[in-house]
C-alpha cells in the first residue's frame, strides 16, 4: 500500500521545505532517523560498522542520520529522507564496506518517491509502515494535517496476497516448536538481490534460512504459509535439510513422515512427526496469525499428540530377560496410561531396573544400551542376559547387539588402579605380620592372657584374629577383569566396605579389652599406694615427737641426778651435826 501526500510545490531541499531542526527525530517501525545540521562525514569519519552514502549515515540495522547542511546551503533532500525511511521499513537494504554505504531497493519491493510535489511512502511486503515524529515536520511533508511540536503518527498497511503470509505476522515474532526456534524477519532472504550473503553453515530454501538442526528464519518480504510449514517440519524432524557449500538447503521428507500442508479450505494441517508430541509456543503475534491460539485467540501454546499410523508400535510389547541380575521387564507401548509407555523418559524408567537405557536419534532409530555400570557386557549374551523378544520384534527389526568397545585410555588408567590395589594388599599383609609385641601378634591369631593378681585367679584372655588381606575378605585383582566397568568396581567397593566394618568391630572389641586392662591397672596402683601408706604408718616415727620425748627424758634424768645429789648432801650435813 502507498501513502501519497502533496506538498503543493516540488521539494528540492529538505531543510528549505520541511525545515526539521538539528536533533529532531523520526521513529519508523522502531528504527530511529535523526536530523543533524552540517555536512555528512567522510567514510573514514563514521563510527565502526556504519557507512555513509551522500547525506545519510546508516548503521546497517535501519537506524540513520540525515545531514541537513546549513540554512544558506541546504544539503539533504526529501529523497534522502525517503531513503532513510525505506532503510528503516526494510524496503531498502544497505551493504557497508570500509565506511561506505551502498543502498539498494530490496528484491520485490518498491521504493518511496517524491514527484511533482507528491510524496509517496511505501511499506515493505514484510511489515506495515509506522512513522512517528513532530507533527509540524510531517505536516511540512503533507503527510498529516496535525500541527505543533508534539508527535503525530502516519501508518501504511503492507500489501498482501493469497500467496503471502497475510497482514498479521509482525517482524521479530517467533515460534518455539519442540524446542527449536523459528524467527520471522522483515527482510529479503539472504543471497537474493540486494540482500546480504548467506551466513556460513546456513542454507536457504525458498524464503527459509535454516541451520540444518531445526532452527530457521522465515523472511517476511517474500515468505508464504508454505515457508512457515517447511520451517515447522524442519523443527519436528518431519523434514531434514542438507546444506551445500554454496549455501543452498535441500529439504527431504524423513522416512515414514508426512509433510504439513494447507487443505482446500485454507486450514493448516500440521504433522506431529513420530519422534515427539507437537508443542508450539510463540512470541509476538505468530500464534494468532497462524490460527494456533485457539478459538478465543488467547491460548499461549498449541499442542498435538502424535498418533500411531500404519506400522506403528501402539499396543506392541517389547520384552527383556534379566540383564546382569536386573529385573526382567515387559514394555507395552501406548498412550502412557495404564502402565503403557509413550515417551522416551517412560521407556527409560521401565528399563532402569534391568540395568538398561534407551535413546532415539533424529531418524527415530531406537537404540538399547547398557548403563555405565555394565559397560563391558553384551546385551543378549549368555553371560549377561537381556535377550530381546515380544510382539514388537515382529514389527521392527533389531540388529545384533554390538560388543562393547573399550576406551584404551580409560582401561589403562583402570589397570593402574588394579596394580595400586594389589600393592596395598601386600602392605596390609606385611603390616599384619609385623604387628607383634613380646612374641604375641593379635593380628595373626595369637592369644594374650593378662593376670591381674598374685594368685592368677583374676585374669583376662584376649583371642587374636587373622586380619591379613585374606582374613579381611580382600583378594588380589586381575587387570582387564576387575575395575573393567562400574559393576566390577562396585563389587570391590562392597568388599572394602565389609572389611572396613570388620576392622571397626574388632577395634571396638580391642578397645573394650583395653578399657578393662586400664581399670585394673588403676585399681592395682591405688591398692599399692594404700598398702605402702599403712606400712609406713607402722614402721616410721615422727621425728618431732621423738625428739621432744628424748629431750623430756634427758631433762627428767638430769633432775633426778640433781635431786639425788642434794639428798646425799643433806645426809652428810646431819651426820656432821651428830659428831
Amino acid at each position: 500500500m502507498t501513502l501519497i501526500a502533496t506538498n503543493g510545490t516540488t521539494a528540492t531541499g529538505l531543510a528549505g521545505n520541511a525545515q526539521p531542526a538539528d536533533g529532531d527525530t523520526l521513529t519508523v517501525n522502531g528504527k530511529t532517523i535523526t536530523f543533524r545540521s552540517g555536512s555528512a562525514p567522510g567514510a573514514t569519519g563514521v563510527p565502526t560498522g556504519s557507512g555513509v552514502s551522500g547525506n545519510i549515515v546508516t548503521d546497517g540495522n535501519g537506524n540513520s542520520t540525515v545531514y541537513l547542511g546549513t540554512n544558506g546551503t541546504p544539503a539533504a533532500t526529501v529523497n534522502d529522507l525517503l531513503s532513510a525511511i525505506d532503510l528503516a521499513s526494510g524496503v531498502k537494504t544497505v551493504s557497508i564496506t570500509s565506511g561506505a554505504a551502498t543502498i539498494a531497493t530490496s528484491n520485490g519491493q518498491t521504493a518511496s518517491t517524491v514527484a511533482a510535489g507528491a510524496v509517496t511512502l511505501r511499506s515493505s511486503t514484510g511489515a506495515d509502515l509506522s512513522v512517528t515524529g513532530k507533527a509540524d515536520l510531517l505536516k511540512a511533508l503533507a503527510l498529516t494535517t496535525s500541527v505543533g511540536g508534539g508527535n503525530a503518527t502516519v501508518n501504511v498497511n503492507r500489501t498482501t496476497s493469497a500467496a503471502s503470509l497475510g497482514a498479521t505476522i509482525t517482524d521479530g515474532s517467533t515460534l518455539n516448536v519442540n524446542g527449536k526456534v523459528i524467527t520471522f524477519k522483515n527482510a529479503p532472504i539472504p543471497g537474493s538481490t540486494g540482500a546480504p550473503s548467506i551466513p556460513t553453515g546456513y542454507g536457504a530454501n525458498g524464503n527459509v534460512l535454516t541451520d540444518g538442526a531445526g532452527n530457521s528464519t522465515v523472511y517476511l518480504q517474500g515468505g508464504t504459509l508454505n515457508d512457515v510449514l517447511k520451517a515447522i517440519d524442519l523443527a519436528t524432524g518431519v523434514q531434514t535439510a542438507t546444506i551445500s557449500a554454496a549455501g543452498a538447503a535441500t529439504l527431504a521428507t524423513a522416512s515414514g513422515q508426512t509433510n504439513s500442508s494447507i487443505n482446500a479450505s485454507g486450514q493448516l494441517k500440521l504433522s506431529t512427526g513420530v519422534n515427539a508430541d507437537l508443542s508450539i509456543t510463540g512470541t509476538g503475534n505468530a500464534l494468532n496469525a497462524l490460527g494456533l491460539a485457539g478459538n478465543t485467540g488467547t491460548a499461549t501454546a498449541f499442542t498435538a499428540a502424535r498418533t500411531s499410523g500404519i506400522g506403528g508400535i501402539s499396543g506392541k510389547t517389547l520384552t527383556f530377560t534379566s540383564f546382569n541380575s536386573g529385573t526382567a521387564v515387559n514394555v507395552t507401548f501406548g498412550d502412557g496410561t495404564n502402565g503403557t509407555v509413550k515417551t522416551l523418559d517412560q521407556l527409560n524408567t521401565k528399563l532402569q531396573a534391568n540395568n538398561l537405557s534407551a535413546t532415539i536419534d533424529a531418524n527415530g532409530l531406537l537404540t538399547i544400551s547398557t548403563t555405565n555400570d555394565y559397560a563391558s557386557s553384551t546385551i543378549g549374551s549368555s553371560a549377561a542376559g537381556g535377550a530381546i523378544g515380544g510382539t514388537l520384534t515382529s514389527s521392527l527389526t533389531f540388529s545384533t547387539a554390538s560388543s562393547p568397545v573399550q576406551d584404551v585410555v580409560a582401561q589403562t588408567s583402570r589397570a593402574n588402579l588394579v596394580s595400586q590395589f594389589n600393592n596395598i594388599l601386600n602392605q596390609i599383609d606385611s603390616t599384619a605380620q609385623d604387628s607383634s609385641f613380646n612374641g604375641v601378634n593379635l593380628l595373626n591369631g595369637d592369644q594374650l592372657k593378662l593376670v591381674f593378681d598374685e594368685t592368677a585367679k583374676s585374669s583376662l584372655s584376649i583371642t587374636g584374629v587373622t586380619y591379613n588381606s585374606k582374613g579381611l575378605g580382600l583378594a588380589s585383582l586381575t587387570s582387564g577383569v576387575d575395575f573393567i566397568d562400574n559393576a566390577a568396581t562396585n563389587k570391590v567397593l562392597t568388599n572394602l566396605n565389609a572389611a572396613s566394618s570388620t576392622l571397626r568391630s574388632q577395634a571396638s572389641s580391642l578397645g573394650s579389652n583395653l578399657t578393662i586392662v586400664q581399670v585394673r591397672q588403676d585399681f592395682n596402683k591405688n591398692l599399692i599406694n594404700v598398702l605402702q601408706t599403712g606400712s609406713s604408718n607402722l614402721t616410721l616415727a615422727d621425728t618431732n615427737v621423738e625428739a621432744a620425748n628424748s629431750q623430756a627424758l634427758s631433762t627428767r634424768q638430769s633432775i633426778a641426778v640433781s635431786a639425788l645429789s642434794l639428798a646425799n648432801q643433806s645426809q652428810q650435813s646431819v651426820l656432821q651435826l651428830l659428831r
